[in-house]
């Protein structure tokens, strides 16, 4: 599956971005959806995940109550709105596929997801 992210850019403390991830194929309500990000030099962290259905999610204690997932499987598309941004938020964001989650089921590992978007920018300025 091809995945297609969108959405980055330069936002000031407080405010708010919504990225896209956009997914080719027809099988997209049955992968588990995540958010990840990383800055140079550092692993590639976990932020937020999604079940095949969207009523599960699962968030890094660092964007909780901040950053919302959500799909919409009839558009093939997951989402990360992000509120109340940090200049600590500033990263590369990628979305991922889980192909081989199961109904119901989250992933919260980066090794779990098989197929990566190329990332999108976000730089949050203080």
């Amino acid at each position: 599956v091809q995945l297609q992210a969108s959405g980055g850019g330069l936002v000031q403390a407080g405010g708010s971005l919504r990225l896209s991830c956009a997914a080719s194929g027809r099988a997209f309500s049955s992968y588990v959806m995540g958010w990840f990000r990383q800055t140079p030099g550092k692993e590639r962290d976990f932020v937020a995940t999604i079940s095949w259905s969207g009523t599960r999610t699962q968030y890094a204690d660092s964007v909780k109550g901040r950053f919302t997932i959500s799909r919409d499987n009839a558009k093939n598309t997951v989402y990360l709105q992000m509120n109340r941004l940090k200049p600590e938020d500033t990263a590369v964001y990628y979305c991922a596929a889980d192909l081989n989650g199961v109904a119901g089921s989250l992933s919260t590992t980066r090794l779990r997801y098989e197929s990566w978007g190329q990332g999108t920018q976000v730089t949050v300025s203080s």
